[in-house]
Formats: structure tokens, C-alpha cells, sequence
């Protein structure tokens, strides 16, 4: 692998693993979240891909970095703290349980890989790529990051034929998947517990999260009360189920706590949806021309989208980019999309809710003064949860009394604390006008809409005047 260095990362480069696996002489990385993070031969032959280099080229949080400057981390550094806490789990419960349990070599290196490259699917500015950019070009086609990553984990081993067997590549493909809506019947019943490790699709608890919540709290400058060392050490397998320890109930409820507060303060901050609204449209303006969506079809052409594909399109010369390349010079310039306001959806109407459109907002102007067109406005609905939409993600958690015991059970809300939450989804609409001289009229719209739907206004308060005076001062 060579000698590797970065802003957070530096790789050095001893011999590979010996017999007796003493980590003083195993290649290693230095993470600045978990420190050294020792890398086994087989996980070595995938990182040094250009397949799985590509995530040096993917920000973990997209262009969060453009609101909070220290979130320049990547979807690389990342995998290594998954692949590494992948690691840590099956080895404690190996140790702790191991001949109970019957976890052998295979189980452990197959769980570390399934870390390694759960995300090496994963597609350009975080999660905007597959949720807003695909969407509107794939006329209701469902596509996900998790279906390439198993695409790109076949594509990888036989490019660079790796000696991997097509049980373990099965196996990790699974465990990938495990947590989507695309998830693939277990190819064995037995030992369960492993697919709960690192995309756990019973309750939402895996090192996936422990990784990113701690590492993109740390890069934005956040405070992180949440430890997950704590629920690590002490988790324990019954009957086929990871469980924890009934008086870790409250810190299991902190690590979703924490998830959503993340959502609320850093991933759906009103600018950093004002630019990813921005870079939506510089996509799609660009796609007819790029053919960017097309990528998703084949992984040999797909490994070569990251995000990248930004500076392509700024400093590409032809003329059918030049919208695309607009848009992005009036990020660069922060002549961003004007937030106008927001609004918190009933509780009484989450269940029936369906997402606000640009359209819904141009059709709630009143008649006289400026025209507003449904491309002069920009929505956001960003949807805020504790990882189970509107139920109780603690309600799909075992918990176990204490080591001595061999019953699982789940812990009702009531029986911990009156303080909990009693609901467990927020959906959050920002409208933005896409021209400055434009927000009174669309804020104007906005709560004409609201009284519409709700009877009342729902946002907080009136839109401040400081941003309608600009609109005020362009008509006089």
C-alpha cells in the first residue's frame, strides 16, 4: 500500500500480518477518532483499489463543509472506523461468547470486510445523490447506495482478483444490505447475530453509527455525550440477538438522541439544504448533457463518479453546462437560495403528510403584485427521526438483567422515565426563493399555504423584514 498520509490519516507500512497476528507488525492506520486501526491482509487487497480509493474523493457530509469548514472528513477514513469497530464487536463477543457461540475466523473476517465496504456504493454530496438527485430523473425507479455497494464488492473481486470465497463475498453482500429496503434473505439461520453488527435492520444499533456520529460531531466542532465503548463492552448475544444490559437503556436512547440532533443542527441546517437545493439543480441541468445518471448502471463506470463532478462541470468549456455552471459560481460566490421559513408539521398530521412542493407554494400566491413561477421557488421536507420513523426505535431492543440471565426482553418507555420523548418524528418544510428579490412574495406564499392546509400559521414567526426589504427596495 505504500506510505499514505493525510490531514486525519497517516498510514505506515510493515510487514503484513504474521502468523501468530501480532499487530506490531501489521500495515496500520493512525485515525484521529480511534487511533491505530490495524488492517489485515485480505481488507489491504480491497483498500488498494482505485474502487475503494474513490472514497478519499466522497465527503462524508457532502458540502456541509461549506457551513461547517471542519467537515472535510471522507467516506475513506470512515470505512476504516467502521471496518475497525466491525472488528472490535465480533472480537469482544468472540471473546466473551465465543465457543458458546461458535464465531470462528471466517465469522470475523467476513463481519471486518462487510464494515470495510458497506459504502463503497455510496454516491456523490452524502446522501443527496440518491435522495434528491436520482428521484427526479428516474421516473419512480428506486435505486440505493447499499445495491451498488454489493455491485461494486463482485466488480472489485474480479477485477482485481482477489482469492476471496463466493461464501464469504455472499455473506458480506448481506451484511451490507441487512439495514435496506433491498435486503437479501440470510443464505444460513444460524448466527444471526452477525448481521446485527454493522447495518442492523432489527433496531438501528451497529458501528456504522457509532463511527459517523462520533467522527461528524468531532469535525463539526460538536460535543458528543454519547459512548459508545460503553454499550460495546457490555453487549452480550441471546437467543441469536445482540442485547444490551437493561440499565444502558438510557444511553441507547442517547445514541438515537444524538443521531437526531446531528439531522436537526448540522445535516438539515437551513444553509446546507440552501446549497444542496443549489447543487440539485446544477445536476439536473447538467444530467441531459453528462448523462450522470447513467453511471448507476455499471460499476466499472460508476466507481469514476465522486464529487468531483462539480469542478468538472465549473470549469468545463461547453456551452450546454453554462446553467449548471452558474449555479455553482453563485455558490462559490454565496449568492445562495433565500431562506424564507419553516415550519414543523402538525403532530396530528405526520401520518398523512406528503412532501410540500414548489408547486403547492406558486399556486398559493394572491392575485396582484409579483407573478411567482413554480422555478422561482426552492422546498425542502426534511424528515427527522430516532432511525423508526414514528415509533419508538428502544421498542425493537432486547435487553438482558445481567449476565447471569438468559432472557431477553424489551423495556417500555413508562418503566425508565416520564422525561422521554412521546413523539418520535419531526418533519421540518423550508421554502426558499431562488432569487433575493423574490423572498417577500414567496414567504408571503408560504404562509398563505399554511393557513390553507392548517387553519393557522404554522411557522414560528413572520419572515424577518431585513430579508423581505430587498424584494421591497428591487420593486419600488
Amino acid at each position: 500500500m505504500g506510505a499514505y498520509c493525510n490531514e486525519n490519516l497517516s498510514f505506515s507500512s510493515p510487514a503484513n500480518l504474521s502468523p501468530s497476528h501480532d499487530l506490531r507488525l501489521s500495515k496500520h492506520v493512525h485515525d484521529n477518532v480511534h487511533g491505530n486501526i490495524y488492517l489485515d491482509p485480505i481488507s489491504l487487497k480491497f483498500i488498494d483499489t482505485e474502487e475503494f480509493q474513490r472514497l478519499r474523493e466522497l465527503k462524508q457530509l457532502g458540502i456541509t463543509h461549506l457551513v461547517y469548514p471542519g467537515a472535510v472528513h471522507s467516506r475513506f477514513e470512515h470505512s476504516l472506523g467502521v471496518y475497525w469497530l466491525a472488528g472490535e464487536a465480533i472480537q469482544k463477543l468472540k471473546t466473551y461468547q465465543g465457543l458458546e457461540l461458535g464465531i470462528d475466523p471466517f465469522d470475523v473476517q467476513t463481519v471486518k470486510i462487510a464494515g470495510l465496504l458497506h459504502d463503497v456504493g455510496h454516491g456523490p454530496f452524502s446522501h443527496l445523490f440518491e435522495s434528491e438527485f436520482l428521484p427526479r430523473v428516474l421516473n419512480g425507479f428506486k435505486w440505493a447506495h447499499e445495491q451498488m455497494s454489493a455491485k461494486l464488492i463482485d466488480h472489485i473481486v474480479d477485477e482485481h482478483h482477489i482469492d476471496v470465497g463466493s461464501e464469504m463475498i455472499k455473506r458480506v453482500k448481506e451484511m451490507v444490505l441487512a439495514s435496506s429496503e433491498f435486503a437479501l434473505p440470510k443464505s444460513v439461520k444460524e448466527k444471526q447475530f452477525l448481521y446485527d453488527i454493522v447495518a442492523n435492520g432489527r433496531n438501528g444499533i451497529d458501528v456504522d453509527k457509532f463511527d459517523y456520529i462520533v467522527r461528524d460531531s468531532r469535525a463539526c466542532g460538536l460535543g458528543c455525550s454519547f459512548d459508545f465503548h460503553r454499550l460495546m463492552e457490555t453487549m452480550r448475544v441471546v437467543g441469536d440477538e445482540i442485547c444490551y444490559r437493561a440499565k444502558d437503556y438510557l444511553s441507547i436512547h442517547k445514541l438515537f438522541a444524538t443521531r437526531a440532533d446531528l439531522y436537526r443542527t448540522v445535516y438539515t441546517h437551513s444553509k446546507v439544504k440552501a446549497i444542496e437545493l443549489m447543487v440539485v439543480d446544477a445536476l439536473l441541468k447538467a444530467n441531459s448533457y453528462l448523462e450522470i445518471s447513467s453511471a448507476i448502471q455499471d460499476p466499472s463506470e460508476y466507481w469514476k463518479l465522486d464529487d468531483t463532478i462539480l469542478k468538472t462541470i465549473e470549469t468545463a468549456p461547453d456551452k450546454e453546462l453554462q446553467e449548471s455552471k452558474d449555479l455553482i459560481l453563485r455558490i462559490r460566490r454565496r449568492n445562495l437560495y433565500q431562506f424564507c421559513n419553516e415550519y414543523s408539521v402538525p403532530k396530528d398530521k405526520l401520518e398523512h403528510f406528503k412532501n410540500v412542493t414548489a408547486k403547492d407554494i406558486a399556486c398559493s400566491q394572491k392575485n396582484g403584485g409579483v407573478m411567482l413561477k413554480e422555478e422561482d421557488i426552492a422546498v425542502s421536507n426534511a424528515r427527522i427521526d430516532l432511525t423508526r420513523g414514528r415509533q419508538n426505535p428502544l421498542e425493537s431492543i432486547n435487553f438482558f438483567k445481567d449476565y447471569e440471565s438468559e432472557e431477553k426482553f424489551a423495556i417500555p418507555d413508562d418503566r425508565v422515565s416520564h422525561l422521554l420523548p412521546t413523539s418520535y418524528q419531526d418533519m421540518i418544510v423550508r421554502v426558499y426563493a431562488k432569487k433575493p428579490e423574490l423572498v417577500a412574495a414567496v414567504s408571503e406564499a408560504f404562509e398563505n399555504f399554511q393557513l390553507k392546509m392548517y387553519g393557522l400559521k404554522a411557522q414560528v414567526h413572520a419572515t424577518p423584514k431585513k430579508k423581505t426589504r430587498v424584494s421591497e427596495v428591487t420593486f419600488r
